[in-house]
């Protein structure tokens, strides 16, 4: 079966498809600098806790 695209659906789904890879390198970007915040958390704390050793 083969289904047949309007010129407007293929326009729609074409832009919604650029949306999403954006929202994913946006939502990448996003959890490289959150993981780089929980990495120097872990590091402060794990330097706060020897110092009160």
């Amino acid at each position: 079966m083969q289904a047949e695209w309007t010129e407007e659906a293929i326009q729609r789904i074409t832009t919604e498809n650029a949306t999403l890879k954006q929202r994913v390198r946006q939502m990448t970007a996003d959890n490289r600098t959150l993981d780089e915040r929980l990495k120097a958390a872990r590091s402060n704390l794990r330097l706060a806790d020897s110092t009160v050793r």
